[in-house]
């Protein structure tokens, strides 16, 4: 029997086929191997699966054959997650684009995939200054130590501060590629590609041997702020990829920080602008930092406050059914949203306008990455 990961990998083989159609085909069959079967008719019935589109898989799907293309893929990818594993990072799954196939390489930490560890993203420039790389590394080593895993892109400035940072505070890091995983680019990081290796993951939706591409590190970037709850700028010029990262967060509803710069400084003018459509400044003092992200949620609490009694719980209110589903499933532990949909049994829909209605009753908490609690 053919496995379903040789499904999505023969899909994406279709031109014209992308992430988004993926998710739609998967969404209206329930898996690939059944919209591999499927009728030009009921292919259709998907959104943007317009007749070119339709005309491309009728074409090309008779001539591929998945259970042969999976075999060979495994001899040069043996290690890749597609969205219907498991293993597949839950916040991924959170995007509309989610990577069709994930390849990766190093140590894998399943906390990490299920969301249960939070993954925080360092971006920037390929030119950082002395104060960007100084502070890029003292808030990497700060996220590390408090349990963060720190995401960035292997790319020269920035990404190996934070990385080589993060590591050196005894924490993990992801780095995300737009080379194949076995593809060092920036060449001159291979020693740093080793450590990540050792302590982390170097994560790519490009197969092996995959070269360096202009095209692939803007695309990449939204495996960048997929994986991560936030996103932090530390400097970035006005055309810096880092912007396509931060907005990619914003339209993921990630939250996004900024360090602040003088306004006559080129690195900083990307910042600057963040700042002014809303971005989170990065102050000084980094507990605040820390607390919104959730690593010292009470962090100025007195050692006798921990022996006091607990409150009576309070009675809630008679609530409508799906309000009360949703609150059935809800403790004081955070849970992604796809975690409570999958719980409720009900449709995403239902469940993020009950969500809201909860919000707005005082009932319900959102924190960042689309994680909510009572």
């Amino acid at each position: 029997m053919t496995p379903e990961p040789a499904y999505w990998l023969a899909w994406s083989q279709i031109s014209g086929i992308g992430p988004v159609i993926l998710q739609r085909l998967h969404q209206h069959f329930g898996t690939l191997a059944a919209a591999w079967t499927a009728s030009p008719k009921e292919l259709q019935a998907v959104a943007g699966m317009g007749g070119q589109t339709l005309s491309k898989v009728v074409q090309q799907r008779n001539q591929l054959h998945p259970a042969t293309i999976f075999t060979q893929h495994l001899n040069s990818n043996p290690h890749f997650w597609t969205p219907g594993d498991a293993e597949y990072p839950r916040l991924l799954l959170e995007i509309p684009s989610p990577p069709p196939l994930l390849y990766y390489r190093g140590t894998v930490d399943l906390s990490e995939n299920s969301g249960q560890k939070s993954c925080v993203a360092i971006v920037g420039t390929r030119k950082p200054s002395e104060y960007g790389i100084r502070w890029t590394e003292k808030i990497s080593i700060a996220l590390a130590k408090n349990g963060f895993t720190v995401v960035s892109g292997l790319a020269e400035g920035i990404d190996t501060a934070s990385h080589a940072a993060a590591m050196q505070a005894g924490g993990r890091t992801l780095a995300v590629l737009g080379t194949g995983v076995d593809v060092i680019y920036p060449a001159k990081n291979q020693n740093l590609y080793k450590q990540v290796l050792e302590q982390g993951l170097v994560i790519s939706e490009y197969p092996s041997k995959t070269p360096p591409d202009r095209t692939h590190f803007p695309r990449r970037n939204r495996i960048i702020a997929g994986l991560s709850r936030a996103v932090l700028v530390m400097e970035a010029p006005l055309k810096s990829g880092a912007l396509i990262t931060a907005n990619y967060a914003n339209e993921f509803c990630r939250d996004v920080y900024v360090l602040p710069g003088r306004v006559d400084d080129y690195p900083a003018q990307g910042c600057l602008k963040l700042l002014s459509q809303g971005a989170t400044p990065i102050l000084r003092e980094l507990d605040e930092l820390l607390k919104a992200l959730g690593a010292i949620p009470q962090l100025d609490m007195e050692p006798q406050q921990l022996t006091l009694p607990m409150p009576s719980p309070v009675a809630l209110p008679e609530l409508a059914p799906p309000l009360q589903q949703v609150m059935d499933v809800l403790s004081s532990q955070a849970l992604p949203l796809d975690l409570i949909v999958q719980q409720t049994g009900m449709p995403a829909g239902t469940v993020s306008a009950s969500l809201l209605e909860l919000e707005l009753m005082g009932l319900v908490t959102q924190l960042p990455g689309m994680r909510y609690q009572r």
